[in-house]
């Protein structure tokens, strides 16, 4: 396992089925000891996948496309989601 994240197999694989991995890395505003992590995970060609660290990977998990994932960072950077 890399120290940023790893290859984790999909739920909904069977041990006799092909899989899905996704490689998860958490964000670099997140501290070492913190609860407050967010990974990311790019899944195909079109997906970008969210999930909170603190749940180990039985949370739910938020899928976007990449052009939806483009326009949230865009968003980000422009300081759009900016509390008043």
């Amino acid at each position: 396992m890399q120290p940023d994240g790893g290859w984790h197999k999909s739920r909904y694989s069977s041990e006799s089925a092909n899989c899905v991995e996704v490689f998860w890395r958490k964000s670099t505003r997140s501290g070492p000891y913190t609860d407050n992590c967010v990974e990311i995970a790019f899944a195909g060609s079109d997906e970008v996948l969210v999930r909170d660290t603190k749940d180990n990977g039985t949370g739910p998990v938020l899928k976007f496309t990449g052009p939806e994932w483009d326009a949230f960072v865009d968003g980000a950077k422009d300081g759009e989601f900016d509390r008043p």
